[in-house]
């Protein structure tokens, strides 16, 4: 696989080295493996793909939320669609999941799918792809997702603990940690805030009476905050929608940890990896002045980490089910 990427002119003979280099990601993953739909549902891919794009042409933000949405789904019970389920009690009624967005791009996904194939992909398959596909349509990097999970059978609101904006690193670093995951992985993923929006009630507070000082979040940016007040006034819009990535919110790039390193980043929990030398670091190089070279190793960053965190307890085999409706279970 190679990583196809823009590069500045003038370090394009040093990029070709770092970006016609075969990734060396695996094949299989967690007991999931590329290519598993090849014989039963050979076209299965190829229906997620054009399902996202159909709804990405029409609402490019949508991106964002299919991505968010596989990583709610990941850390709650692994990934086995379980994120998806309707009802009063289901992870999709928790309060961390109100805003959750693209239920009805995987639904659609299914459908032309069980056309196709009945009974054979699983809607956690088709979700883990269509993160994929979003970050591919948002000039991000691609890779070949591993496939084979199998849908849970249980979703339950009660079990949702997701990484919160209002937390320290340490409690984020916690619950990557209960993932399998650690602090490369943590700030990699944070970077998908690169096309993503947030709500004027998650960091407006941030603006005007911090820790009821009376001023403002001192790792804001002087030249940053006059903006980010006018777009979230003091006692403005809660509900106003407000880019995570102040400069290029609809393309996948370095840009987002640009910001966190010059105090630009929207959320608090974002800004303070830079407050966190371990994750500064990690922010330095993803950040650097030799925009090429880093985009292209963030990418290959992302891509490893994606994989990772889709294979977190993932069910294969004859666990769970494949739903027929990815909004309910099957009835037997």
């Amino acid at each position: 696989m190679e990583i196809h990427i823009r590069v500045c002119f003038g370090y394009l003979s040093m990029l070709m080295v770092t970006i016609m280099m075969p990734l060396q990601i695996a094949e299989s993953q967690g007991g999931l493996k590329t290519g598993f739909y090849s014989s039963s549902c050979p076209d299965a891919e190829a229906i997620v793909k054009s399902s996202v794009k159909y709804y990405y042409d029409n609402d490019p933000t949508i991106a964002a939320g299919l991505l968010r949405l596989h990583f709610h789904d990941c850390f709650v019970q692994g990934c086995d669609g379980s994120v998806l389920i309707k009802g009063a009690s289901a992870e999709r009624s928790a309060t961390a999941n109100r805003g959750a967005r693209g239920f009805e791009v995987i639904d659609y996904a299914k459908s032309q799918i069980e056309a196709s194939c009945p009974g054979v992909v699983s809607c956690a398959d088709i979700l883990a792809l269509a993160a994929r596909d979003s970050v591919d349509l948002s000039d991000g990097p691609s890779w070949n997702v591993p496939l084979g999970r199998r849908d849970g059978r249980i979703s339950l609101a009660s079990q949702v603990n997701l990484p919160s904006p209002f937390e320290s690193i340490a409690d984020h670093r916690q619950k990557f940690a209960d993932k399998g995951l650690d602090d490369q992985d943590l700030v990699t993923l944070v970077g998908a805030h690169t096309i993503g929006q947030t709500h004027c009630q998650f960091s407006s507070y941030r603006l005007y009476n911090f820790t009821k000082t009376g001023n403002a979040d001192p790792t804001i940016s002087p030249s940053f905050l006059p903006r980010f007040q006018n777009i979230c006034p003091i006692n403005g819009d809660g509900s106003k929608e407000v880019d995570l990535d102040i400069d290029s919110q609809q393309k996948f790039d370095v840009s987002f940890f640009k910001n966190v390193r010059d105090g630009n980043a929207v959320l608090e929990s974002d800004q303070r990896l830079w407050g966190d030398s371990v994750t500064q670091k990690i922010v330095k190089k993803y950040a650097g002045n030799f925009k090429g070279l880093l985009g292209a190793k963030f990418a290959y960053e992302f891509r490893k980490a994606m994989i990772k965190m889709s294979s977190i307890e993932v069910k294969t085999g004859t666990e769970g089910e494949i739903r027929h409706i990815c909004s309910r279970f099957n009835y037997y």
